[in-house]
C-alpha cells in the first residue's frame, strides 16, 4: 500500500477497505483502525502518531455513525463471523484521512492493503458512509430462502 493512495482512490468500485496483509490470530484480516489502535494499546506509538491517532478518531467519531452503537450485535462473533466494515467510495472525506494512518503502520513496518469490491459479502449493517458485511464463506452458509426449491438448496 502506498501512501496517498487513499486520497487518490478511483471509483473502480463501491465499497473500499483497508486491512492488514496477514491474518489474525482468529484467521481474520485486522482493518486500518484496528492495527493503528492495536500498536496505541501496546504503547509503541510516539507522541506525534498517538495525537494524530486520538485526534483523528475522535474526528472519526463525530463524522460518521459507529455501527455497533446502532445495532450492538454487527460484530458479534457468533452471529456475524468476520464482520468487517467497508467504506463506501462516495466517503471521499472519510478515505483520504485513512493516508495519516497509514504512515503510521509504515513507520512501524506493518502491511496494510486497499481493497475493492462490488460484492466484499453479505451486508449485515448499512448506512450513508460505510457497510458492515460478513465475508463470504464465514461461518455456517445459509441459502436465501429464494434459493430454496422444493426443500433442496
Amino acid at each position: 500500500m502506498q501512501i496517498g493512495e487513499a486520497s487518490g482512490l478511483v471509483e473502480e468500485a463501491p465499497y473500499v477497505r483497508f486491512q492488514s496483509t496477514a491474518q489474525n490470530g482468529r484467521g481474520y484480516f485486522t482493518g486500518v483502525f484496528g492495527l493503528v489502535n492495536g500498536l496505541a494499546r501496546d504503547g509503541k506509538l510516539t507522541a506525534e502518531q498517538e495525537r494524530f491517532r486520538r485526534t483523528n478518531n475522535d474526528w472519526y467519531d463525530a463524522a460518521y455513525p459507529d455501527p455497533s452503537s446502532v445495532d450492538p450485535t454487527v460484530y458479534d462473533r457468533e452471529l456475524h463471523p468476520g464482520a468487517a466494515a467497508w467504506f463506501k467510495c462516495t466517503s471521499r472525506d472519510l478515505i483520504k484521512r485513512v493516508d495519516g494512518y497509514l504512515e503510521i503502520l509504515a513507520a512501524h513496518g506493518i502491511g496494510c492493503r486497499m481493497m475493492r469490491s462490488s460484492d466484499p459479502g453479505r451486508i449485515v449493517y448499512e448506512d450513508e458512509y460505510q457497510i458492515v458485511v460478513v465475508p463470504h464463506g464465514a461461518g455456517p452458509i445459509q441459502p436465501s430462502p429464494s434459493a430454496i426449491h422444493d426443500g433442496y438448496a
